[in-house]
């Protein structure tokens, strides 16, 4: 097992999405861990107060080169990571072990058209937040006395498809633009590999969101994480799932929210049928009696987000992915 540094700089960074021709930032084995720095705020650093885009960030929002702007999104990305005899139909476990944020500061952005009240709320909204990272808090409004504990975890965790340009603003089965706040550190995503080698790439730093992220943005930060890259040869997901230290989580990604709720819904089904093993209807009946469904986020058109939170408390023996 091999440890690594992956700095964030124009050689190492991608904007706007996932290709499956990005030649990768850093080949590991499975097993390697990874430090990892990501940076934010591609469209709104020449607004921002120094102390969010120190050089390094400017250097690559001013010189990154076109080949790495491969999609129309405004995510800056770090990888894509390859990971040696990674192949189609394995499973890429994400070990999150350490999310720290880059930054004593964070944004918040209302674009127009966007958001779950578009019409509402019409006009452009840009605002610097401070970050208490000392104590882990940040206050809004300011002067309010509102205090906001910080729950850092990184919106974006995807391995590349077959597509070429693809946008990072929807998550799919890739993962992608996840925007799951349950996802901090101590917790494991687990992704199917769709290519070889997987191409894993991570940024989108949140330093605090609530399930919805219904103005479209987060506390958006540049965010700094310790992660550990398994090769799951033994697993078979084709969708995105989640391990928290007290729940295993299930996503549903689509159009519209009743259907991403049953997604979900059957994607916990199956995962109660087989690692717990009772039969589909039970496991539905249990979905009703203990299982939560919480909107995960209404932003990231074309998807809209719904995850499943599955206790590990009312199991009756330990499920070890």
């Amino acid at each position: 097992m091999a440890e690594h540094i992956l700095k964030a700089t124009c050689e190492t960074v991608h904007l706007g999405g996932f290709s499956s021709t990005l030649p990768p930032a850093l080949t590991v084995k499975s097993g390697d861990r990874v430090w990892v720095e990501t940076f934010t705020g591609f469209k709104v650093y020449e607004k921002a107060p120094a102390e969010f885009a120190p050089p390094a960030l400017r250097q690559i929002c001013q010189n990154l080169p076109e080949e790495r702007k491969v999609g129309p999104g405004s995510h800056l990305l770090t990888g894509p990571i390859y990971v040696e005899e990674a192949l189609p139909g394995d499973v890429l476990e994400v070990r999150l072990e350490e999310i720290t944020p880059g930054l004593p500061i964070g944004f918040n952005a209302i674009r127009p058209g966007w958001g779950a009240l578009p019409e509402q709320f019409s006009q452009p909204a840009l605002r610097f937040i401070p970050l208490d990272l000392q104590n882990q808090v940040t206050e809004f409004p300011p002067g309010s006395g509102i205090k906001l504990p910080l729950r850092p975890f990184f919106g974006i965790m995807g391995v590349a498809t077959a597509e070429t340009s693809r946008s990072s603003i929807p998550p799919g089965q890739y993962g992608g633009n996840i925007d799951n706040r349950q996802l901090q550190a101590g917790s494991r995503l687990f992704l199917p590999v769709l290519l070889p080698g997987a191409l894993f790439s991570i940024g989108d730093g949140h330093a605090t969101q609530g399930d919805g992220e219904v103005d479209v943005t987060a506390i958006e930060t540049s965010m700094n994480g310790t992660i550990q890259l398994i090769l799951r040869k033994d697993l078979s997901f084709t969708h995105p799932i989640a391990e928290t230290p007290t729940n295993f989580i299930t996503m549903g990604f689509a159009t519209t929210l009743d259907a991403a709720f049953e997604l979900a819904l059957q994607r916990m089904i199956e995962f109660l049928v087989q690692f717990v093993e009772i039969t589909s209807e039970e496991a539905y009946v249990l979905c009703s009696l203990a299982v939560n469904f919480h909107i995960t986020q209404v932003v990231n058109t074309p998807h809209k987000g719904v995850h499943g939170l599955l206790p590990k408390s009312i199991l009756s023996k330990t499920i070890t992915l």
